[in-house]
């Protein structure tokens, strides 16, 4: 792969760390091979290499997405599109929504729930460089009971022996980590409610023994505050929501309530973070065309629950929960702006963004930084996103996996 360098005004070697002027990245064959002052770094280059400089702009690590759906279109009713499409129909559109996450700056994202391991199919069509693509992490058909969440997907279990065939079928298939629904949730007509619980500690901790003998991770998609608290004893790696949502008065009584005792939502925050448990809040860019149907209410609990996550040293990580209704692939860098609106400062959102969002996905030797020896993911932006995180949403050039992309001119507004 020909060598390229990349100067600009300034680079982010790494949120939160040193920012050099005047600066340039060398790259070639995916991995970075070195950072530095212009003077420095340019006489370095081998004969050959192509030369792109940005005045006025910044080069950062690529953008990670902790939270994708592929197989969805972020259309009102996803699932009915999605039975109606053959896989091959199907693929074809997931390629385009990739290229989408990727004209955003997204160099990473985690697809955490498919079907028919198709997800397995685009990632190593991007890595073989035959699509354009951010790299891919993938979790198959998210594990979930009979009729439950998201059931239409092909991960169906019921009790722990049921659990553990199904996350080693998960696994054989080609799946990088494994996905558990918890909880119930919103999308699956007829299914549980958020607050309802789909399996037991001892179900879950199944899925994490099997996911560990294989060197794989486990994200937990979890709303219901004792489904949080059985996540977290199993020793997930990830909770995807994390809303501590409770039932209703009148659910009182009713099959999947919790009865026993439940630790309070600070008391569960504080055992998070002793335990480096990762947190993907999933707010959206796509919310703020959707304000006139959100409970204000909630919403600002729910912000205000990022603000104490963070204050607590919870490693929040980012990402849009892409393809459910209203969560476009293309607005990754306006699902931000909820971190600051929580109060978070901007160099703190550009570290969930990449390094700590790399660490969670088991990627921090690899992306994340800027550094000789990383992966080539990189994004170049106008002006400075320390000081207004909208230059995100205006894309230069993107770099992933050493590949060289230049994004669509205009970000993607409406679903594929």
């Amino acid at each position: 792969m020909t060598a390229r360098l990349l100067t600009a005004d300034r680079l982010l070697l790494g949120p939160g760390g040193a920012t050099l002027a005047d600066a340039a990245v060398l790259f070639q064959d995916g991995l970075i091979t070195a950072v530095g002052p212009v003077d420095e770094v340019v006489p370095g280059a081998p004969e050959g290499t192509v030369r792109t400089d940005f005045p006025g702009a910044t080069v950062l690590p690529g953008l990670i997405d902790c939270h994708v759906h592929l197989v969805f279109d972020a259309g009102d009713d996803p699932l009915g599109t999605l039975a109606g499409q053959h896989d091959h129909d199907l693929l074809l559109a997931m390629a385009g929504r990739a290229r989408i996450l990727l004209d955003a700056g997204v160099t990473t994202a985690r697809d955490l729930g498919d079907r028919g391991q198709l997800a397995a199919r685009l990632r190593d069509a991007i890595a073989a460089g035959k699509v354009p693509g951010p790299r891919l992490l993938t979790a198959g058909a998210p594990v979930t009971v009979t009729g439950g969440h998201c059931w239409m997907l092909g991960g169906q279990a019921d009790g722990v022996e049921g659990v553990r065939a199904t996350v080693r079928r998960t696994l054989r298939g080609g799946a990088d980590l494994i996905k558990i629904m918890v909880s119930g949730g919103t999308l699956t007509p007829g299914g549980p409610p958020t607050w309802q619980p789909q399996f037991t500690e001892e179900e879950i901790r199944t899925a994490v023994v099997e996911a560990r003998r294989f060197g794989r991770r486990v994200a937990a998609h979890a709303h219901a505050t004792p489904s949080v608290a059985a996540a977290v004893a199993a020793g997930v790696d990830t909770l995807e929501h994390c809303t501590f949502t409770a039932p209703p008065p009148e659910a009182a009584g009713t099959p999947g309530e919790s009865t026993g005792p439940v630790p309070t939502a600070a008391e569960l925050t504080r055992v998070i973070a002793e335990r480096g448990i990762a947190v993907c809040p999933t707010l959206h860019g796509g919310l703020t065309d959707l304000m006139h149907l959100v409970d204000q209410d909630e919403l600002a609990r729910l912000l205000r629950q990022i603000a104490d996550h963070h204050a607590a040293g919870v490693r929040l990580i980012a990402g849009t929960d892409a393809g459910v209704p209203g969560a476009a692939f293309g607005r990754y860098a306006e699902s931000l702006d909820w971190f600051t609106r929580a109060g978070l400062p901007a160099e703190d959102v550009l570290r969930i963004a990449t390094v700590e969002s790399a660490r969670a996905l088991g990627l921090g030797e690899r992306t994340g930084l800027l550094e000789p020896g990383r992966d080539a993911d990189l994004l170049v932006v106008p002006g400075d996103p320390r000081e207004d995180l909208t230059a995100l949403r205006h894309p230069r050039a993107v770099v992933s996996g050493g590949r060289w992309h230049v994004p669509a001119a205009t970000v993607e507004r409406n679903p594929v």
